[in-house]
């Protein structure tokens, strides 16, 4: 008589532990390795500061990064299916520089929607560019940032473009009780994207592109399309990040986000353990990278910290999980 064991939630972190040496072990820290970071951050800093543990500083970092948030949601998207995409910055400021422009015209809400579009159709070029033509990802990315920046210039030329109409406000500062909709909407789409990989026949066509891609193709998976739809997802959610914060400050501006931006929605992306050459990650662990991220810049406000070392504590931070990725993939190969 055999017994079978399965891998339930409470048995499946030190089944991989202990199931293959040290590959299982040093599998399971990069996947939950943010988990430990953000628990022993979040308690540190708990007891070193009095106001973060208060519920308007708790909220507030939900708000803030958000926008940031519902970005690197979407980038994990198209990391797992073995892309990359830097054009998210140049793509969340024309998002809301269109929607910005087109309130006089159209209305608020047919200029929200399409500040959606913008991003949308991007995100369709970007899969086209990597796809169809066959640039590679990093390059077609940061071109069409360029690009997309340059094309934002001339629109507003490089003037602010402010809202008049208080209707426009409404989605960025509007609330329910103490919670943003902003915050509202990245929980949505967080669960929507997270769904999506992990309940859908899509999701799993998604880790078989990344994982390898000539083996899902020879087994009847149509890639192209699979990473295209990616890019799409990841420039949608690009356009909604800038509308929201066009509609928070009630002005579109063509520099809003840049180049800065997509690396904090990359970095937060390998932080939460999503493997830059693809087939392995997960939404959650993004939205914990993101909010990692985010506890140390608050840390250093609340604590009264030089600002200038953050970025020198997130690059090492960044240099650690990528290096734990590829120590990951020599031990497994």
């Amino acid at each position: 008589m055999s017994i079978e064991v399965r891998e339930t939630t409470a048995t499946a972190l030190p089944l991989r532990l202990f199931r293959s040496g040290s590959y299982g072990r040093l599998a399971v820290l990069r996947d939950y390795g943010i988990v430990f970071a953000f628990a022993a951050l979040f308690l540190a800093l708990s007891l070193a500061s009095e106001p973060f543990l208060t519920k308007r500083n708790l909220l507030n970092i939900l708000d803030q990064n958000a926008p940031v948030g519902i970005i690197a949601v979407g980038s994990t998207l198209v990391f797992i299916a073995g892309g990359f995409d830097l054009s998210v910055g140049s793509v969340y400021a024309i998002a809301g520089v269109t929607a910005a422009l087109l309130v006089p015209h159209v209305g608020v809400e047919l200029a929200l929607i399409g500040g959606l579009l913008i991003g949308l159709g991007f995100g369709v070029a970007n899969g086209i560019l990597t796809t169809v033509g066959r640039i590679n990802a990093f390059v077609a990315t940061l071109a069409m940032s360029i690009i997309i920046g340059g094309i934002g210039f001339v629109m507003t030329g490089g003037l602010l473009v402010t809202v008049t109409d208080p209707g426009f406000a409404t989605l960025g500062q509007g609330s329910i009780g103490e919670v943003t909709y902003t915050t509202l909407i990245w929980l949505g789409f967080t669960l929507l994207c997270g769904f999506l990989l992990s309940r859908t026949i899509f999701g799993r066509a998604i880790y078989a592109t990344g994982g390898n891609m000539e083996a899902a193709r020879l087994s009847g998976l149509r890639v192209g399309i699979i990473r295209g739809a990616c890019y799409a997802i990841s420039g949608l959610s690009a356009g909604l990040a800038g509308i929201l914060v066009a509609s928070r400050v009630s002005t579109g501006q063509a520099d809003a986000g840049g180049f800065s931006l997509a690396v904090t929605a990359v970095a937060a992306v390998v932080i939460g353990g999503t493997s830059i050459l693809g087939g392995e990650g997960a939404v959650w662990r993004t939205v914990l990278g993101v909010l990692l991220l985010a506890l140390i810049g608050n840390g250093f406000n609340l604590l009264a910290l030089d600002p200038t070392y953050q970025d020198i504590v997130r690059g090492g931070i960044i240099i650690s999980a990528v290096g734990l990725d590829a120590w990951v993939r020599r031990t497994r190969g």
